[in-house]
């Protein structure tokens, strides 16, 4: 299968560094980013493990709950976990699924034939609470992924979730946002009682509405 935006994620049970994992009870009520490896022992997914376990408190902060995938078993896994500690000055402390029989990356649609007919490609998904996916990024195994681009994506994710707006191109957090065009001029006044910059009708922007404690 190939999951689509706001496909949901389907369950599963899998062995990983943290033990037997069902997904769905892991998850709860969380966020979640779940991304993939090509195998372990990797120069740049070396790098980018260590990246997110140093980026974990603001995952957390978040509400956001991180898992990886590579399809070796976990006794390879927990061997790369100490080259990764090593070079990249953060342990793992997030788990690390073993997909040793692909089962996993064919249910999430991890095989690009075309790339590897046996190796995942480096797929990231953000997945809401829901398990609905709400981002789907696929990087060539060339290019290292970009987790402060990922943590944005998520306060938009989370900001326009809860409030009628958009946010516009390099927004990062704090930054004015955009009145989506579905909301007429009586309920922005209503919503957005400071008002806003009107660029064109179908542009309005208006500072970051504070998010409710």
């Amino acid at each position: 299968m190939s999951l689509k935006l706001f496909d949901t994620v389907p369950d599963f049970t899998q062995e990983s560094t943290f033990g037997t994992l069902n997904f769905y009870d892991w998850v709860g009520r969380d966020w979640v980013v779940l991304f993939s490896h090509p195998k372990d022992f990797t120069p740049v997914c070396t790098t980018e493990l260590g990246t997110v376990a140093r980026l974990k408190p603001e995952f957390d902060k978040r509400g956001v709950k991180v898992i990886g995938l590579s399809v070796d078993p976990v006794d390879r896994h927990l061997d790369w976990a100490n080259d990764i500690a090593r070079t990249q000055g953060a342990a793992l402390n997030f788990p690390l699924l073993a997909d040793v029989d692909r089962r996993i990356s064919e249910l999430l649609g991890l095989i690009h034939p075309n790339a590897s007919d046996t190796t995942t490609v480096r797929t990231v998904f953000v997945i809401d609470p829901q398990k609905r996916v709400r981002l789907t990024l696929t990087y060539p195994a060339s290019t290292g992924r970009n987790f402060d681009e990922i943590l944005r994506t998520i306060d938009s994710l989370q900001l326009t979730d809860s409030h009628k707006v958009a946010t516009p191109a390099d927004w990062k957090q704090g930054e004015d946002v955009i009145i989506v065009p579905a909301v007429g001029e009586e309920e922005a006044r209503a919503l957005f009682p400071q008002g806003w910059t009107e660029h064109t009708p179908y542009l309005r922007t208006v500072a970051q509405p504070v998010p409710a404690p």
